[in-house]
């Protein structure tokens, strides 16, 4: 019988934004840290809404699921940005992989496009928590200021966070 060989990676550097695609130890502070960031940020944007704490303790658990996903979609758009420009031969090309990958504010391209990922989670909150709290039966307009809250305080402003930092 063969042995089997064991291949390990050294010096590999993830861009911080990659880490949401490999399941680690790192989720089980992540998850509880969304959920509570999440319920707080529901809480407060419920303001004088009737039964707040049963709603909230009802569809926290489903607004934390779809800010998960909004951040994958906002990661992808960076991850596919990050690979189209890693296809091209030069320097500029370079200067905004590094910039996706670990320092945003290295390059104006690389920090647009950055924040368009960013822009793009939100917009994907919004409507996915919108839809949550609409089917759950608050009001219209309770639901859209709920909604605009969430999208806007827990859209995945750590894509900004110049990951090269934790490199050096």
């Amino acid at each position: 019988m063969r042995k089997r060989q064991r291949k390990a990676l050294y010096n590999v550097m993830f861009p911080l934004w990659m880490l949401i695609w490999f399941p680690s130890w790192l989720w089980f502070a992540l998850i509880p840290a969304n959920y509570l960031i999440d319920r707080a940020v529901l809480w407060w944007s419920l303001g004088n809404v009737d039964e707040r704490q049963t709603f909230c303790r009802k569809h926290t658990w489903k607004i934390c699921l779809a800010g998960f996903a909004a951040d994958f979609v906002g990661s992808l758009l960076l991850l596919g940005a990050y690979l189209l420009f890693s296809s091209f031969n030069s320097g500029w090309a370079h200067d905004i992989v590094f910039s996706l990958g670990f320092n945003p504010f290295s390059n104006v391209v690389g920090f647009l496009v950055t924040a368009v990922a960013i822009a793009l989670s939100g917009f994907c909150i919004y409507v996915l928590d919108l839809r949550i709290i609409q089917k759950a039966g608050l009001a219209d307009t309770q639901a859209r200021r709920s909604a605009i809250l969430l999208a806007i305080l827990t859209a995945p402003h750590l894509f900004l966070f110049p990951s090269g930092l934790l490199y050096q």
